[in-house]
């Protein structure tokens, strides 16, 4: 056309501009902008929109800004353009930002406008924003829209509001199927999986199909509760609807069986996965940490790493843990030095948490506290509880102390330290001390966290507490345990006593001992499991000395395999060993 000596109008530039985008041929669109420029066609709004669309698309955000504030009047497409433009290069605070510049020009603002400004406040986790954006919307009387609605739906979901979410999702018209994967997807990141769940059979119930995306999210809500049998009909419906190809799908059914307490079942899918990547290698590396399983994690690690996938900080903190278990000082500390030197990774607090425990729970208190206070450490709580664990752990009272005065300045109303410093007490039998500790609590309004221990029987949750009467089989689970306690005694096993840190009889300690909450929870799976099965008990605390000892001598007399799963890791009891050697 150019050759033939014919001048494009604004249409012609417009849609050679559009083709430059689609291809980001930028040194091209920069002769269109000339050509724009010599025939007076610059300020047009289709040629404007076409050169905005361009430089965004481009990565050229600086002159996309220049012809958008060049311009002397705007319209609704060319303020979308450069809203999307900002949007697709990940700049939210600059869409907020051109937000608050439209609301005071008191440009109106469409359907498209809105959802893109929401998505933002979405990748920013801006809730805040957010609500304002939602104020603007019911001022003029957009809320009704469908479209607006389900990116409000999606910026409360992701910035974990979930009762704002279901305020707006009870009053769309039409739930389509992104909507109801943001709702389910969002009920499962704030724990609460059994509305996700619940959701997902009502999505179904009302003609929606799910797609891999819906079905990850519940597989992970199954991860929560940790219910093998729905994580596994899940797991099924995958297999039918053709989905064990994707690689999120995949993934998400690896972690489900590795918190569900299945090892065997989350390695033999991960080895069986056509696609991996950097997430699909992390998950298979947390599951072996998570289960002990410390040899494994490591080779894992390094197979990720000879397959050219490159470690980020998730990776790190499961290769930390497993060197903190092992007892791997020496490594721990050359892995830690490795993400930044090697990885160009800067470590989180967890990291650096990860590292002391190491130090700590091999009785290294000296470097400790130089590591401490060489990398400023001394003011996060999470570094404290770390040393006061560990302080326990070794029964250093004198660092135990000091960790724990720490915590009492930085946390005043969290119960741990007040917890672990008085159990401190109690293994040494000060127990004045111990006294003085509750009464500050009570002072303080600090109540402890009860311990619990649930187990899965005929589809039904079973929640136990310690010293539990009130189940309705109580009087055959008592018996039961009576049975076992008569039987471990022939066996050799002595009841550690110490690990009760209640002023009371040697007898009584005894009873205590055998009514702990996961005690309970077996005696249940013993009398109703089917004969051979594996029984999986999951518990919110950690499990005492003694009752590890218990379920070890227990899983030899009862050839039964017993795999708990407290709030450190899964413990495998078989044939009177555990996976964790001991070391917890």
């Amino acid at each position: 056309m150019r050759n033939e000596d014919v001048r494009p109008n604004e249409y012609v530039l417009a849609t050679t501009l559009k083709a430059c985008s689609l291809s980001l041929d930028v040194e091209l669109g920069r002769q269109v902008h000339a050509e724009a420029v010599k025939a007076g066609l610059l300020t047009d709004l289709f040629v404007a929109s076409g050169l905005v669309d361009l430089y965004a698309k481009c990565k050229e955000i600086e002159l996309a800004d220049s012809v958008f504030f060049s311009m002397p009047e705007r319209n609704e497409v060319l303020w979308n353009v450069l809203l999307n433009g900002y949007a697709q290069l990940g700049n939210g605070k600059a869409v907020l930002k051109l937000f608050s510049l439209m609301v005071e020009w008191e440009h109106k603002l469409n359907r498209f406008t809105l959802s893109n400004i929401l998505r933002s406040c979405s990748s920013l986790s801006d809730v805040h924003f957010g609500r304002q954006v939602h104020t603007h919307i019911i001022k003029n009387c957009n809320d009704s829209n469908d479209f607006v609605r389900t990116a409000l739906i999606d910026m409360y979901a992701k910035g974990r509001c979930i009762e704002d979410a279901v305020a707006v999702f009870n009053r769309l018209v039409d739930r389509d199927l992104f909507t109801w994967t943001t709702m389910i997807d969002g009920y499962a990141k704030t724990n609460q999986p059994e509305m996700a769940l619940k959701h997902f059979v009502d999505m179904q119930s009302e003609g929606v199909k799910p797609n891999e995306f819906t079905i990850a999210s519940c597989l992970n809500a199954c991860s929560h509760m940790a219910t093998l049998e729905g994580g596994q009909q899940l797991h099924s419906m995958v297999v039918k609807a053709g989905h064990t190809g994707d690689i999120i799908v995949a993934t998400a059914i690896t972690d489900m069986y590795g918190k569900c307490g299945c090892l065997e079942d989350a390695e033999a899918n991960f080895k069986y996965m056509v696609l991996r990547d950097a997430v699909s290698w992390n998950t298979i590396i947390a599951v072996y940490a998570y289960h002990s399983q410390g040899e494994n994690a490591l080779q894992a690690y390094r197979m990720m790493i000879e397959k050219g996938f490159l470690p980020d900080e998730a990776t790190f903190l499961s290769i930390l843990s497993v060197c903190s278990n092992m007892g791997l000082v020496e490594e721990g500390k050359k892995h830690f030095e490795s993400m930044s030197k090697v990885y160009g990774i800067t470590p989180t607090l967890e990291h650096y948490a990860c590292v002391v425990n190491i130090l700590s729970r091999a009785g290294q208190f000296d470097e400790v506290e130089a590591f401490i206070k060489e990398q400023k450490l001394s003011t996060h709580a999470l570094i404290w509880e770390t040393v006061l664990g560990a302080c326990k752990l070794h029964g250093n009272l004198d660092l135990g102390e000091t960790a724990a005065r720490k915590l009492f300045e930085l946390q005043p109303k969290e119960d741990s330290a007040y917890i672990f410093l008085s159990n401190i007490f109690a293994s040494k039998g000060r127990w004045d001390d111990v006294q003085k500790i509750r009464v500050l609590m009570s002072e303080e309004g600090i109540k402890k966290e009860p311990g619990c221990s649930w187990v899965g029987v005929d589809g039904q949750v079973h929640v136990f507490v310690s010293q539990d009467g009130s189940h309705p089989k109580t009087e055959q689970i008592y018996a039961k345990l009576q049975d076992l306690k008569q039987r471990l005694s022939f066996s050799g096993y002595i009841p550690k006593t110490e690990n009760v840190l209640h002023n009371i009889s040697s007898r009584e300690k005894i009873e205590h001992l055998w009514h702990h909450s996961e005690r309970l929870a077996l005696g249940l799976a013993l009398i109703s499991a089917s004969p051979g099965m594996p029984i999986r008990i999951f518990k919110n605390l950690r499990i005492c000395e003694d009752c590890h000892e218990v379920m070890k001598v227990i899983s030899y007399v009862t050839s039964r395999e017993i795999v708990i799963r407290d709030f450190k890791r899964f413990h495998h009891f078989k044939l009177g060993s555990c996976s964790c050697q001991d070391s917890w």
